[in-house]
Parts: structure tokens; C-alpha cells; sequence
């Protein structure tokens, strides 16, 4: 039988189980982009303005380290799309990831391969229809994303290299999950392995960028998501480095190909380790396990946070030489609060951080599902151990992990924010402005806990409305859309901190809506069957 015979099948029926991931993702991340050249070209109208806030961004290691260099100063598009194309490349990268291991790993650990290669399906088959699908999602995202760059005003070939670079991104780490999913037995080490090169990657680049002219420039030609940028989309457009990406995904795709056929289904290159026996008595609990599942990927957020926490409070000092622009600094100042431009910068970037906290509860909360799915929950649920204490010991990693995340940075933009002023008291208000998050993250976690216990099949729904939350914050006062749509996101509740006045009534209101929807999800888990 040819190896890759049914990959063609194989491609639609991955299309069909993802369409509405594939759907959802792919206009979050063009909505970004559009969102992000729409809401930057009337901010620097002149040419003067332009090159006074790039030369505030190139002359912070800071801000070049997290965003990469701006590298022509003239350029609107390379000064509008810095942002954009540092970190959402860094996105792009963990969207590829997560379609790859979705459709290899996931797959063969929960039986779905074998019973597909049953029928008349290629060894190869499998891999090269997620490859496949990994091309044409990010040919089209890069399609939607120049489209939407053009009509946000911007250069028509620079939108188009944009473009390209993300696709580029994209391909990259679809070809290394693809690699490392030959190498474990897990869809979870999968993921975290090629989460760790994504993060060392995106490390060299940030090393790479802020050196200086004699410096250690080369890293950033070792990292993917440094080709996307030394491309220089509205900066000369070099699209000789496209090859340079495509050339990679290749070789890597291609070595992929060639590991899936020296392993046997089911089983990974590297070796397992093998476990004692019996479970020690710190893990005789659902806990326990919860915790021993969560803790690898916790620690991970929890060093990432920290970072973050301490870059956003020491780019606090650079806002004002960046906002240089009286349109900008109202801009900044309408979307993050109202007393002081810092205070606004620290309230906005810190509102981000809410959101990716809430991401991480949806993770775990979703673990449940998978728990279910992979016939995992039901040796632990034949013990004596209740549904809702189940359900429950997943759900208190969520809201403590939660947490945490949002303690590690507040903590760190706080101590950092204070030792730049001298003052303890600064540290407190941006510590506060973190933790005032918690309760709109706890409501998407608990979003998902109701999905699953009502409608286990749609537990992404945590993913649907995290995206339409997004959305709604980011576009919705741009398209004038009436308060009550906007009040419908929990974000748009939480008080604009530091600088914005506080009250506890939205706090306690969200924390209520975040435990009645989670009260909701535990009371339809014990009554459903488990499996179905």
C-alpha cells in the first residue's frame, strides 16, 4: 500500500472535527492584526512623529527585546505592525503547534489512528494530512491578513510580506510539533516540548535584536520567528528569507515523515520512564493527581508571567517618550483609564494579562474533557471518588493557578514600578491592578465547567467566548457599538486599576456569576453519563 494513501480523506475529516477551532482562530488572529494597523495610522499622521516614536523603541533593549526593532523609522506599517508581528507571531506559532498535536499525537494516544489505519490508510498518511492541513490554514490566514492590512490602509506588498512572515511562523512550528510528536507518547509532551523550543526560540531572538552592533545579532537567525522578521514587511520586504523558512519547514516536515515510520502506532522514539509500582501517600487523592498533571505547564505560565510582570513594570518609565503624539496619548489613555498616561499604560497591559490568565483556567478546566474522552476518569471515578470532588480538584488548580499568575505579575511590573519611583505605595496600586482581574478570568473557567457538565462536546465553548470577548473589548468601541454589547464581556467590568476609581460591587458580581455558572456545570455533571 502507498504510505500515503487516504491522506486526502484524512484532510477533510481533520477540516470537519476543527472547522470552528480553525474558523474562530484564524479571524482572531486577522481581526489582531486589522485591529492593530487601524487603531496606529491616524496616530502618527506625520512623518516626524514616526521617527521620533521608532527611535524611542530601537533606543529601548527593553521594547526591542519583547517587540524586535523597528527597522525602518519612516515606515507607518513597521512601526504599526512592531507589536503585532514580535508577539502574534509568537501565537501563530502555539496555534500550529496545537492543530499538529491535535491531529498526530492526540489522535493516536486516544485510538483514533488505529482504528483509521484499519481501513485502507497509508503509515504516513495521518502526519502528512495534518501537515497539509498546517499549510493551507496558514496560506490562509496570511490571504486574510494582507487583506485586512490593505484595507486597514497600509502598503499593499508590505501587508502581503506580513502576511507571509506569520504563514511562515506557522509552518515552522507545525513541522517541529510534527518532529516532536514522533518523539513522545503523549499529546501533553507534545505540546510542552514544543511550547520550551517556542519559548527558546523567541529567548535567542530577544537576545539577538537587543545586542548591539558588535553583539550576538546572529541568534536571531536562529529562530523562526526571527526570519519572520528579519523579512522587514513595510521595511525592503526582503523576500529572499521566506526561503530561508519555507526551506526549514521542509527539512523538518520531511525528517517527521521519515521518524513516523520507524516507530510503532502508539508508541514514541524516546524512551517512557517507568513509574514505581504503588502511588505515594502525597498522591492518594484527586488532588493530588490534579495537581501532579497541572504543575509542569504551571510552573511554565508562572516563569512567563513573572517575566512579563517585570518587563511591563519596567516599560512603564519609556510610555511617555514613546506616546510622543497627542493622539496617541489619548488613544492609550481610553483604552487602559483616566488618570495619567503611566497608570493607563500599566491598567491596559495588565487588562491583557487578565486575559491570558483566563486562558490557562480554560486549559485546565478542559483537562476534564479530556480525562473523560481518553477513559481516564473512570478508574478514578470507580475508587469512591465522587463526580463533583472529580470535577472539583481540577477546578481548584484553575482558580489557584489563576491566581497565581495574576500574583506573579502584579508582583513583579509592582516591584518593579517601585524601585524606578522609590515608592512602596506604587508597588501596592499596580499589585491591586492585577489582582482586580481575577474575577472576569474566573468567569471563563467557569464558562467552560458549565460546558462540560451540561455539553461535554462543546467544553471549547471557553475558547469561543474568550475570542468573542477579545473581539468585543478590542473592536467594539472602534465600530460604536452600544454599552449593553460591551457590558457582556467580563472584562469590561473589572475597574480600570491603577488610576481609574475602584468599587467592589462589579468584583463581587463577577465572582457570583463565575460560581453560579460553575454550581450549574457541577449539578449537570451528576447527572449525565460519563463518556457520553
Amino acid at each position: 500500500m502507498n504510505a500515503y494513501a487516504g491522506s486526502g480523506a484524512l484532510v477533510r475529516l481533520a477540516l470537519r472535527r476543527s472547522r470552528i477551532m480553525l474558523a474562530v482562530w484564524v479571524a482572531l488572529f486577522v481581526v489582531f492584526a486589522g485591529y492593530s494597523a487601524t487603531a496606529t495610522v491616524d496616530l502618527y499622521p506625520s512623518l516626524e512623529l514616526r521617527i521620533a516614536a521608532a527611535d524611542t523603541i530601537n533606543g529601548s533593549q527593553a521594547l526591542v527585546a519583547m517587540y524586535g526593532r523597528v527597522y525602518d523609522p519612516s515606515s507607518l506599517g513597521a512601526l504599526a505592525m512592531i507589536k503585532t508581528g514580535g508577539l502574534g507571531a509568537v501565537f501563530v506559532a502555539m496555534f500550529a503547534v496545537i492543530l499538529i498535536v491535535r491531529h498526530t499525537r492526540a489522535d493516536e494516544e486516544a485510538g483514533r489512528t488505529e482504528l483509521v489505519g484499519g481501513t485502507a490508510v497509508g503509515r504516513r498518511a495521518p502526519l502528512a494530512a495534518a501537515l497539509a492541513i498546517a499549510l493551507v490554514v496558514n496560506l490562509v490566514l496570511a490571504a486574510l491578513t494582507a487583506a485586512a492590512l490593505i484595507a486597514a490602509g497600509l502598503p499593499a506588498d508590505g501587508s502581503v510580506a506580513f502576511g507571509l512572515a506569520w504563514a511562515g511562523v506557522g509552518l515552522a512550528f507545525a513541522a517541529i510539533a510534527a518532529v516532536v510528536a514522533q518523539l513522545t507518547t503523549s499529546a501533553r509532551s507534545a505540546t510542552a516540548i514544543s511550547a520550551a523550543i517556542l519559548a527558546v526560540v523567541y529567548v535567542l531572538r530577544a537576545v539577538g535584536d537587543a545586542a548591539g552592533e558588535t553583539g550576538l545579532r546572529w541568534l536571531t537567525w536562529l529562530s523562526p520567528i526571527g526570519w519572520a522578521q528579519q523579512f522587514r514587511p513595510y521595511a525592503g520586504d526582503r523576500w529572499w528569507v521566506l526561503l530561508v523558512t519555507l526551506g526549514f519547514a521542509a527539512l523538518a516536515a520531511t525528517a517527521a515523515l521519515v521518524l513516523a515510520a520507524r516507530r510503532d502506532l502508539g508508541a514514541g522514539l524516546l524512551p517512557d520512564r517507568s513509574g514505581p509500582a504503588g502511588a505515594c501517600r502525597s498522591l492518594r487523592s484527586p488532588l493530588a493527581l490534579a495537581w501532579r498533571l497541572h504543575r509542569g505547564a504551571l510552573a511554565g505560565w508562572a516563569v512567563g508571567f513573572a517575566l512579563v510582570g517585570a518587563l511591563v513594570g519596567g516599560l512603564a518609565a519609556n510610555v511617555e517618550g514613546f506616546l510622543n503624539n497627542p493622539n496617541a496619548r489619548d488613544f492609550i489613555t481610553r483604552l487602559g483609564g483616566e488618570k495619567g498616561l503611566i497608570d493607563a499604560f500599566l491598567s491596559l497591559e495588565l487588562a491583557f494579562a487578565g486575559i491570558m490568565a483566563a486562558a490557562y483556567g480554560i486549559q485546565v478546566v478542559m483537562r476534564l474533557r479530556a480525562e473523560e474522552v481518553g477513559l481516564r476518569a473512570e478508574p478514578v471515578l470507580a475508587r469512591g471518588v465522587g463526580r463533583v470532588r472529580w470535577a472539583m480538584s481540577h477546578i481548584v488548580i484553575a482558580l489557584a493557578g489563576t491566581t497565581l499568575l495574576l500574583v506573579l505579575v502584579g508582583a513583579g511590573a509592582g516591584l518593579v514600578r517601585g524601585i524606578q519611583t522609590g515608592a512602596a505605595g506604587e508597588a501596592v496600586r499596580v499589585f491591586a491592578a492585577a489582582l482586580v482581574q481575577l474575577p472576569a478570568a474566573w468567569i471563563l473557567a467557569a464558562i467552560v465547567v458549565a460546558a462540560f457538565g451540561v455539553a461535554p462536546r462543546f467544553a471549547a465553548a471557553g475558547w469561543v467566548a474568550l475570542a468573542a470577548f477579545v473581539v468585543l473589548g478590542e473592536l467594539g468601541p472602534l465600530f460604536g457599538l452600544s454599552q449593553w454589547i460591551l457590558d457582556i464581556s467580563p472584562f469590561a467590568h473589572v475597574p480600570k486599576l491603577p488610576g481609574g476609581a475602584f468599587s467592589p460591587v462589579p468584583l463581587i458580581a463577577l465572582t457570583a456569576v463565575a460560581a453560579l455558572l460553575a454550581a450549574a456545570g457541577l449539578a449537570a455533571l451528576r447527572r449525565r453519563d460519563i463518556g457520553r
